[in-house]
């Protein structure tokens, strides 16, 4: 990566200090610019302080959790990131919530800062749409583990410069990630071909075929290394439910016509591994 673009984010905010927010901090401060990580409740900071501590000695060793901790500011004040020269959203799946945060980094940082959505498949240029600086703004999708996955889609909306586009693609790289470039479209490139995978399986399962024999069955016949329905358990439940959801109301096409169990599941709160049961029991 060329020196002038490592130098043009020496600080970044990072808003969401969930399990994508405190992977985001992590790699980022590892790679040596200054991290401000913003959420509404302390418990919320202490907890991404906590993974973060846990999986730079895990993946690093020990002897690096204070160097790279020591790079990252934890705090509940939005402003507290004014100096910074890149935003990365990181909160719920809600366009409400994205529009909300943006409104307040738009209002909050310099007009010449860029602003980031790691939304997987909400619209880029609807986010962008109340801010002042549509075309500072695009998508920046990370994936879970993010220190262990290594891709990051860059997502274009209708407004994004491609000015935008290069500077946040040169600074994935120099942060260590693999980049492609999706457009703005629902499920921009790696949801709209994974998740109708999913989804299919899980109609399958519905029609009463065994989950094991479906996952073994692609692993094996297609050689993925989980299979679909391992996958939609770790991803969970209700975020594969509402992605499909998405793909279909932003296409309106029926062959992304979300499965019934999805919807069954959900309700029951059988939601993967995070409560236990999913398409497999985890108790």
């Amino acid at each position: 990566m060329p020196q002038q673009s490592s130098k043009s984010f020496e600080e970044v905010v990072i808003v969401g200090a969930g399990l994508m927010g405190a992977g985001i901090a992590q790699v980022i401060a590892q790679a040596g610019p200054k991290v401000i990580v913003v959420d509404r409740a302390e418990e919320d900071l202490a907890r991404a302080k906590k993974q973060i501590v846990k999986s730079v000695g895990r993946l690093h060793g020990e002897d690096q959790v204070d160097p790279i901790l020591s790079t990252i500011r934890f705090t509940t004040r939005m402003e507290d990131g004014k100096t910074a020269q890149l935003a990365i959203e990181a909160v719920p799946e809600k366009m409400a919530i994205k529009q909300d945060v943006f409104r307040q980094l738009d209002r909050f940082l310099d007009k010449e800062a860029l602003l980031a959505s790691n939304t997987s498949s909400l619209s880029i240029a609807e986010i962008s749409s109340v801010t002042s600086r549509p075309e500072k703004v695009v998508g920046m999708h990370f994936f879970s583990p993010v220190p262990m996955m290594k891709l990051v889609e860059v997502v274009q909306g209708i407004n994004s410069a491609t000015e935008t586009v290069e500077k946040i693609k040169e600074f994935g790289e120099y942060i260590g990630k693999e980049i492609i470039v999706a457009k703005d479209f629902p499920g921009f490139t790696v949801n709209r071909a994974l998740v109708p995978l999913l989804n299919e399986a899980a109609f399958l399962v519905m029609e009463g075929n065994d989950p094991e024999s479906i996952d073994r069955g692609l692993m094996l016949g297609a050689n993925h290394p989980i299979g679909p329905l391992r996958l939609a358990d770790a991803l969970g439940i209700d975020v594969l439910l509402f992605t499909i959801e998405s793909l279909y109301d932003g296409f309106n096409d029926s062959k992304y016509r979300p499965c019934p169990l999805l919807k069954r599941m959900v309700e029951a709160g059988h939601l993967g591994k995070k409560t236990g049961k999913g398409f497999y029991d985890y108790a």
